[in-house]
């Protein structure tokens, strides 16, 4: 009697079991793979891109302020704060900043992808996938359209993890960042490649049902400089000199042709420029005009120091003192490379700062 009921009791066991694992099998076969949509880990997901400078040498560098989502039809957004860039190097950082990547102009870059669930369906059997995807990329003002391998996998019900399996090559002509290399070798004084090597490791997390994720995450507009990895509040002295340096050197500071009027498009790199002079209140700076050699040395040294005059009136008018800035022309005395060319008379169009003090 006691063998009979031991063994009612395993075959109803057993029974039970292969019920469950019917049910289960039957849910693995036809679960939505973006119900209830997912939302980016950002403590566990990286993006990081490679330069490679002197031929040979490889620096990998990473965005600290990255976001995104897949909603529950699939699209899935990835935004990267472009401010939030990290070498490691505060300097080089900036340099990143203002000279490559122009974020006064381009603040974020954003990576879209429209997954196909066929592709995905099988995951909770399958665990780990190789798919190709086709992506749109936004940066620098600038949207290409591409696809790549990503392996996706299911580390639980509720958590998957999308990688590159071989690195990205975005090439920086198709991007409009030439100029920006051709910045950032003359301020570093070295060879850099035409070409950046991407890769990622995204970790996302299953929304709670009836709870979508939250689009407002890749829509919300961040204040200037708050993804910047720099130190809060007033800058040392070696910070703020560095920063006007490579301020000097954007060539984002624009007047009309023979005119000391500021053109509107100046203005995002001079908000900028304020930040930076607000930040470093124990510190004068001089605001230097230059010119090409374009017309009279007598119209130009004129025309340098009303440019210069009027960068320093704009500052005024966001509160700068106007007994910390000294207004300074050159005319054509300075060229960084002779006039020659359209391209060089633009590089000797300039405002360059300096600390005084």
């Amino acid at each position: 009697m006691k063998h009979m009921t031991r063994n009612l009791l395993v075959s109803a066991i057993a029974g039970v079991w292969m019920a469950m694992s019917a049910v289960s099998g039957a849910r693995a076969q036809t679960i939505d793979p973006f119900e209830n949509g997912w939302t980016l880990d950002p403590a566990t997901s990286e993006l990081r891109f490679m330069s490679i400078k002197k031929g040979n040498v490889a620096e990998t560098n990473r965005f600290a302020t990255i976001s995104g989502l897949i909603t529950e039809d699939g699209k899935a957004q990835i935004r990267i704060l472009m401010d939030s860039v990290d070498t490691k190097v505060d300097l080089r950082n900036v340099r990143m900043r203002f000279l490559f990547f122009e974020t006064f102009l381009h603040p974020e870059a954003t990576i879209t992808v429209q997954l196909d669930p066929e592709q995905l369906t099988d995951l909770h059997q399958t665990r780990h996938k190789m798919v190709t995807v086709d992506y749109t990329l936004s940066l620098h003002g600038v949207t290409v359209n591409k696809s790549a391998e990503v392996a996706v996998t299911l580390i639980s019900n509720d958590r998957i993890t999308v990688s590159a399996t071989t690195p990205i090559a975005v090439t920086l002509a198709e991007h409009n960042l030439e100029e920006g290399r051709g910045k950032l070798q003359e301020a570093a004084n070295v060879d850099i490649a035409p070409l950046g090597i991407v890769s990622f490791d995204f970790t996302f997390d299953r929304s709670s049902p009836g709870t979508p994720p939250d689009v407002s995450m890749l829509t919300a507009v961040a204040a200037a400089g708050d993804a910047a990895l720099e130190t809060k509040g007033n800058m040392d002295r070696e910070a703020c000199v560095g920063r006007f340096e490579i301020l000097s050197r954007t060539g984002n500071i624009y007047f009309n042709t023979g005119s000391a009027r500021l053109d509107a498009k100046s203005m995002p790199l001079l908000d900028k420029l304020h930040d930076v002079v607000d930040r470093c209140p124990d510190l004068d700076i001089e605001i230097g005009g230059h010119t090409d050699s374009d017309g009279s040395d007598v119209a130009n040294q004129r025309l340098s120091e009303r440019r210069a005059a009027s960068v320093a009136e704009y500052l005024q008018s966001k509160g700068i003192p106007p007994a910390r800035m000294k207004v300074v022309g050159y005319g054509e005395a300075q060229p960084l490379v002779a006039n020659t060319s359209g391209d060089n008379k633009a590089r000797n169009r300039r405002i360059e700062f300096s600390v005084i003090n």
